[in-house]
């Protein structure tokens, strides 16, 4: 498969730049793979389409406020900092990115808060745009993260053309997000409320969590046409036995499985064993799925409308289809879905 393949045209104003009123009433286009059935749905509709002893597999990382703007010494410019990763508590070490990165060098010092409070300077520079920082703090490491996070803004996406709003630190977030350490919500898991799952519990669903701390990969623009050659950051995953446990049973005794998400999908196919069996692990993955792939673990997946030439895009045709997906896009577009992380959604069953 080539980049250009999956470019289409998407017009702006069907990119979501807020959510829904309600998490679980934005629109949900039902797909059934088989026949190519299309219904159009709100997305509380889905619980219809599952039955007692069904799995939803559901991503459980939980997204901390990772975009900074501090003050570079001296000359005052104003550098955007996004954390991606602590590399070590002690010495609040930190992996990050820094715009403009052509303005920072090793040893420049970088100011954060209205009273320069917070100070960091540059030890390391690993890639054209990534730095290590070490935060200059006197205290413990939860005073510290509490200090840092207070300065930071929810990482919403680029492309929505806008800054943090205060719906963001509640939406921009699942109601089960439990394990920190993502910088990009998974999407899908966006749409469920409290008042869905506890239906669904009702009817007899199963729920399974998993943890994919999702990174800045997925927005990062693929630079080559060749996609065989194309690498995929790595990832932390945690998948608990628990997990597999519930998701085997599901398995052997035919009942459905549904991936919440490309990264709850991305995570079981990293894991999946030879037989179709998931097992419990903990541990890095840089899986890149595109067509053609053979899914091993998930008959069913929810996800969102994503953006042309975007790995989320791939690994939805990959499982539904690369002519039926992009023929559902082009439906998609006419019937005025809403793209994007704040977007509606899809059921491919």
């Amino acid at each position: 498969m080539k980049l250009s393949q999956f470019k289409f045209d998407l017009p702006e104003k069907l990119i979501a730049k807020h959510p829904s009123k309600n998490r679980d009433e934005c629109r949900l286009m039902v797909v059934d793979r088989k026949t190519g059935e299309v219904q159009h749905k709100i997305f509380k509709d889905v619980i219809d389409y599952f039955d007692d002893k069904d799995v939803f597999v559901f991503n459980d990382t939980k997204v901390f406020p990772a975009r900074l703007y501090g003050n570079k010494e001296k000359t005052g410019a104003t550098i955007e900092v996004f954390l991606l990763r602590e590399l070590n508590e002690e010495f609040h070490l930190w992996d990050v990115l820094v715009d403009p990165a052509r303005k920072i060098r090793i040893g420049n010092k970088l100011y954060f808060g209205d009273d320069e409070s917070m100070v960091a300077e540059v030890i390391d520079n690993t890639t054209s745009r990534g730095r290590t920082l070490r935060f200059l703090f006197d205290g413990t490491g939860d005073e510290f993260r509490e200090a840092l996070y207070a300065l930071g803004e929810t990482p919403i996406p680029k492309y929505l053309g806008r800054g943090e709003e205060n719906i963001d630190k509640e939406r921009y977030q699942t109601i089960f997000a439990k394990n920190e350490g993502a910088v990009v919500a998974p999407a899908a898991g966006l749409h469920f409320s409290r008042e869905l799952m506890k239906r669904m519990e009702i009817k007899g669903i199963d729920f399974a969590f998993l943890t994919l701390h999702s990174g800045l990969g997925n927005y990062r623009d693929i630079d080559v046409e060749d996609l065989t050659k194309h690498k995929m950051d790595s990832e932390q995953l945690y998948i608990p036995a628990e997990t597999a446990d519930r998701v085997n049973k599901a398995k052997d005794t035919g009942h459905r499985v549904c991936a919440v998400g490309t990264s709850v999908m991305r995570a079981m196919e990293t894991i999946v064993t030879t037989n179709h069996r998931l097992k419990p692990n903990e541990g890095w993955t840089n899986k890149f799925i595109f067509p053609p792939y053979e899914f091993g673990v998930a008959d069913s997946m929810i996800t969102n409308f994503h953006l042309p030439q975007s790995t989320l895009l791939m690994m939805t045709t990959a499982f539904g289809g690369y002519d039926e997906v992009m023929g559902l896009y082009e439906l998609a577009i006419k019937e005025k879905y809403q793209f994007g992380t704040y977007g509606d959604a899809m059921l491919l069953i």
